[in-house]
């Protein structure tokens, strides 16, 4: 598994772990997993730009938080953008992938609405003006998503769902476990 380009033709700043099954989550927990790096992008996505509002409103240490942000910025999810010369300060803003991790936030928060709290502290409103009930449909046939209805094509070669596979080994039984495909 190789990382991506970027659109401007840069490379994401990531060592990419070869331990383990070749997989996008566990590369974009190596990229943004972090709970301070996360609620940065929060923040950010509610447009707290400035490094003052990003530490007082994730409670993050500001060591901590100044790592996070180079990290992310390393990797493509913010942009730093001057806006003071003397002394020289910056605001925080989300690239492309940035905003597109802003849905992955909305997922998040929705569960942890639903599994760890007796009321949501927040909600949104979408576009339409209802109280934003996230649901994830196929794009093909604009169906719901639910976990049942999935079914896994491993595309790492050496791999299958089950784990790695052994050239030594033979074949093996038909993989028949849940999301088989």
């Amino acid at each position: 598994m190789k990382a991506r380009t970027m659109p401007d033709g840069s490379v994401p700043a990531l060592a990419l772990d070869s331990r383990g099954r070749p997989c996008s989550i566990a590369l974009s927990l190596q990229a943004v997993g972090e709970k301070w790096a996360l609620l940065a992008v929060r923040e950010i996505g509610f447009g707290n730009n400035r490094f003052g509002e990003i530490a007082r409103n994730t409670g993050a240490p500001r060591d901590v938080l100044t790592a996070r942000l180079r990290h992310l910025e390393s990797v493509g999810v913010v942009i730093r953008r001057q806006y003071l010369e003397h002394p020289p300060r910056y605001e925080y803003h989300l690239t492309e992938a940035g905003r597109d991790l802003l849905i992955v936030l909305t997922t998040l928060r929705a569960w942890g609405d639903r599994w760890l709290v007796d009321e949501a502290p927040a909600v949104f409103s979408h576009s339409c003006g209802a109280e934003l009930d996230v649901v994830h449909s196929c794009r093909h046939c604009g169906g719901e998503v639910v976990p049942d209805d999935l079914r896994l094509r491993v595309r790492s070669p050496g791999w299958d769902r089950r784990g790695p596979v052994e050239p030594q080994d033979g074949p093996r039984a038909p993989d028949r476990g849940p999301g088989a495909s």
